[in-house]
């Protein structure tokens, strides 16, 4: 069921066998055009519905496709020479990148030819290239980068942003990433009213900036325009809890949570296998347990929740980790597979634009009424 705000979206672009197209930046990640490739013949078999058009030196991935029998009559080589590395600032490639694969794989989005790009490369650049080629949607001031957090939520994951886009955010952001987010995870995830949760140093009102707590004013009464439920101000060890569905927070504070988490949970895998290998009865009690490891291991591997999606744009897009092999590839298309397919990106617009004009019609009441903001 769709709320009022989310109309039913217009049709992802689909290829000529009428499969949903994703558009695939093959060069920047650490792990070669071959991991990403990969990923790619692992999400084919895996999904039918799926095709590509892939970005990048048209003779060395002509020869990586062509071994993937599973790719065959899926994927459309579009040739780019050019690389954007992790070392490249993104101003310079903002000027010089043209002609390179992750330009090539943004402009598929912005030419209709595909419905969402993903790539492995250097997020600075992509943030920056996608801003300049797609453009923000009307009423957002700063884009947001979304991530999955493995949770107790029967989902198995809440949604945290931003997680690096833009260090900066003002309580307006604020409201606007949480607009975003709870779209995401309603056309995402399938929650149809999310929580959402304002990350702060505590839980108690008198804690935080003055934008927070400004935030958490604007949350509180935009709760009925954006379909959300506001749950009010979250610590760090509710990220991974089953209070919320959204966490909203600027980008500073959510790469470094981000980034911890991930370091905690290879840290926790590591201890782990130390201490199964310890000694012959611990090895015995592995063997015993080798199921329900497998399982631990599953949900706690970062590869399996690979996939960071930039709102607020005209067209998605999706960021893998850097060094991601097939596995991880191919948990970021099934990201966007998804998201395309729910037609997140048209309701958001609509979310965005009908939240921007609650504002201004607020607004110019308080004027006429002789009230200042």
């Amino acid at each position: 069921m769709t709320s009022d705000n989310d109309q039913q979206p217009e049709a992802p672009v689909t290829g000529s066998s009428g499969r949903i197209v994703v558009s695939v930046d093959a060069m920047g990640g650490d792990q070669g055009p071959a991991a990403i490739v990969g990923g790619m013949a692992d999400s084919a078999a895996q999904n039918p519905e799926i095709e590509f058009i892939l970005h990048g030196p048209e003779d060395l991935l002509t020869g990586l496709v062509a071994k993937r029998p599973g790719l065959a009559g899926r994927c459309t080589i579009r040739h780019a020479d050019g690389v954007v590395t992790m070392e490249d600032k993104p101003a310079q490639v903002m000027r010089n990148g043209d002609g390179t694969s992750m330009w090539s794989a943004i402009e598929s989005v912005r030419n209709h030819e595909a419905t969402v790009a993903v790539s492995c490369g250097n997020t600075g650049a992509l943030m920056a290239l996608s801003v300049i080629r797609l453009r923000k949607l009307p009423g957002v001031n700063r884009p947001a980068i979304a991530c999955l957090w493995p949770s107790r939520n029967a989902g198995g994951f809440n949604v945290m942003l931003d997680v690096g886009a833009d260090i900066k955010a003002e309580a307006q952001d604020l409201l606007q990433y949480a607009l975003m987010g709870a779209s995401y995870a309603r056309n995402g995830l399938g929650i149809e009213r999310p929580r959402v949760g304002l990350l702060n140093v505590g839980t108690e009102d008198h804690k935080g900036g003055a934008e927070l707590k400004a935030a958490q004013d604007l949350l509180m009464a935009a709760t009925d325009t954006g379909g959300f439920d506001y749950a009010g101000f979250v610590e760090g060890s509710d990220l991974p809890s089953s209070r919320v569905d959204v966490i909203v927070t600027d980008g500073f504070t959510g790469n470094i949570a981000l980034k911890t988490g991930e370091g905690t949970a290879k840290l926790v895998a590591e201890f782990l296998k130390d201490a199964l290998n310890s000694g012959p009865l611990s090895r015995l009690g592995a063997l015993l347990a080798m199921g329900s490891l497998k399982q631990l291991g599953q949900r706690i591997d970062p590869r399996r929740v690979n996939g960071g999606v930039f709102l607020g744009l005209n067209g998605t897009v999706v960021k893998s980790h850097g060094s991601a092999d097939a596995t991880g590839v191919s948990a970021a298309l099934k990201l966007a597979f998804r998201l395309a397919k729910s037609g997140y990106q048209e309701r958001l617009a609509a979310r965005v634009a009908s939240a921007a004009q609650a504002g201004q019609d607020a607004a110019a009441l308080s004027e006429q009424n002789g009230i200042s903001e």
